[in-house]
């Protein structure tokens, strides 16, 4: 009975109140997005409290993925100083288990929950990011600018029968297949220059680009102004996407194409190796964020301490949120390779509550 109902049982107050964490972290994401929301849009003439709360519905569930392993560790914490507050911890152990045993429970729930999250959850998320993106773009009428990678912006270059073309794109929506702030240079087929092309917003078609607005300079003739403009391509929507789609809104099942095209293409692609390495070991942060928690909420209540305990808890989520941020940037920087930057908080959380679990239950 000690094997098979006390698990069940650790396992679903663990469930129970990482779930209601994580809807309270949902709730509260949510209110401080829409409050920035409606700051932000005061001065939109077309923005309605309707239309800002679907914009805001549909960031928080990107926005709470990473707040994810935060929950867990409250999580954690709260259930186990329940179970210590109301004594059940001391029947356990009076009963045989150690605090291994009712960790377990934990843990497989948690890698679980980490599963879940990564092939259901990050999809769904992605998804509704890119829709948030289209509403705002459609009650501001303009294309957002949220893709700027340097004062730069994003460079592809394209092969067409007359030459080859490079494009420079300062905005980007629809994962690349309309761009904003666009500039082009057009090479012959011996790579000389031939024209420089500006133009408000580019739109990707069967086989071209649709310039709209668009300013030709040649060395040859005058400049000219055309409304629209067509400009030949032989690149396809995946390999636009590549180049201009932020790794947050790819779905995870779609991250190893992406990867694929970029390599293909000689295209960098760090963030993105970076995010499919971080969905992938996000079941085994979880995990790492309940052996933390553990670690410093095991201990009686008789003993005292709670306070501190709670303390130490949330201080070594953030050192390892810090540690993370810090790895994310190294990789994308490419100064660290992304699976590495991926497992390093995993491993040293992992490691940590492990060591203090081991050192408080067996010396």
């Amino acid at each position: 009975m000690i094997t098979g109902t006390l698990p069940r049982y650790f396992a679903t107050r663990f469930l129970s109140s990482v779930l209601g964490t994580f809807v309270g972290v949902v709730v509260l994401a949510g209110m401080i997005d829409y409050f920035e929301l409606m700051r932000r849009g005061a001065d939109w003439p077309k923005a309605t409290a309707w239309i800002l709360a679907e914009i805001s519905l549909f960031r928080i569930p990107q926005l709470t993925e990473h707040i994810m392993p935060f929950a867990v560790l409250v999580g954690t914490m709260s259930c186990y100083l329940t179970l210590s507050r109301r004594l059940e911890l001391v029947i356990a152990r009076s009963a045989g288990m150690s605090a291994w045993q009712f960790v377990a429970p934990a843990l497989i729930v948690a890698f679980l929950f980490g599963t879940f999250a990564t092939i259901a959850y990050n999809p769904i998320a992605a998804l509704l990011h890119e829709r948030s993106k289209r509403l705002e773009q459609e009650m501001l009428n303009e294309t957002p600018s949220a893709l700027q990678a340097s004062s730069t912006g994003f460079w592809v270059r394209q092969k067409s029968p007359d030459g080859a073309a490079i494009l420079n794109a300062q905005s980007s929506r629809e994962q690349g297949s309309s761009l904003g702030g666009v500039t082009v240079y057009t090479l012959d087929r011996g790579g000389r220059f031939q024209q420089r092309i500006e133009a408000k917003t580019a739109e990707l078609k069967q086989g071209y680009w649709q310039l709209d607005d668009a300013r030709i300079y040649s060395t040859t003739t005058p400049p000219q102004i055309e409304d629209t403009y067509r400009l030949p391509t032989n690149l396809t929507l995946a390999q636009v996407r590549e180049s201009f789609a932020t790794p947050e809104t790819v779905p995870f099942w779609d991250l190893p194409s992406y990867i694929e095209l970029a390599d293909k293409a000689g295209l960098a692609a760090a963030g993105y190796r970076l995010q499919y390495n971080e969905l992938i070991a996000r079941p085994f942060l979880l995990c790492a964020m309940v052996l933390l928690a553990a670690a410093v909420s095991l201990r009686f209540f008789r003993f005292g301490g709670v306070q501190k305990m709670i303390l130490s808890g949330i201080s070594a989520g953030f050192l390892l949120f810090v540690l993370q941020k810090v790895t994310e940037d190294m990789s994308k920087s490419e100064l660290m390779a992304p699976f590495v930057a991926a497992w390093i908080p995993v491993l040293v959380g992992g490691l940590i509550g492990f060591v203090a679990l081991l050192y408080q239950e067996d010396g």
